[in-house]
């Protein structure tokens, strides 16, 4: 019995991971000239002005970056940390647009020296209507905390339908911030597609 569960679990998360569409990640990135102070020294993930440092959603993102800014060389600070992260969330809901009606009325008439005619066509939309999408934009500036220059910003947008688990943030804020910080720095300027 207990092979049973555990086979009817396996089959459950297997047919759950073919149903989830994971759309591809946006990513934009600018840059100091001077990168030497990138990836190293000690570094904290901060709420950018107007975030709610303290919600669950913001502390699920903070995690996820500050993981890969540990893999990328950064210590956690001791105290004050040398440089800043600051971290912004912003999340909006896409609504299907609104297309023609599902059926399609037509009339059409001739005339000619071959007689008359008259025609009536109706046509039906067979295309599915298109699902609501979560789009999720998250954006890391890095400063140096002493003067407050920036020498690192960042933005990745990641766009699924609502009803895809990786519309959760639990599931989107480790991709998010890997796409993000997927070679580090990057090239100033660029804006790249990370799958």
């Amino acid at each position: 019995m207990k092979c049973l569960k555990n086979a009817a679990l396996a089959l459950a998360l297997a047919a759950g991971g073919c149903v989830a569409p994971v759309g591809p990640v946006e990513v934009t990135r600018f840059h100091a000239a001077d990168v030497a102070m990138l990836g190293k020294g000690t570094i904290a993930v901060e709420p950018a002005a107007g975030m709610d440092g303290a919600s669950i959603e913001w502390r699920t993102y903070q995690a996820a970056v500050q993981q890969q800014l540990a893999l990328l060389g950064y210590a956690a600070p001791q105290g004050t940390s040398a440089q800043v992260a600051e971290l912004r969330l912003s999340r909006m809901t896409i609504e299907p647009r609104a297309g023609s009606g599902p059926v399609s009325v037509g009339v059409g008439g001739s005339t000619g020296s071959w007689g008359s005619g008259v025609g009536v066509g109706i046509g039906i939309n067979l295309t599915p209507r298109s699902a609501q999408q979560v789009q999720t934009t998250m954006a890391v500036t890095i400063r140096d905390r002493a003067s407050k220059a920036a020498l690192w910003e960042g933005r990745a947008v990641f766009t699924v339908r609502a009803t895809s688990p990786m519309a959760d943030t639990a599931l989107a804020a480790p991709k998010l911030a890997a796409a993000l910080f997927k070679d580090f720095p990057g090239l100033s300027g660029e804006t790249i597609v990370v799958k």
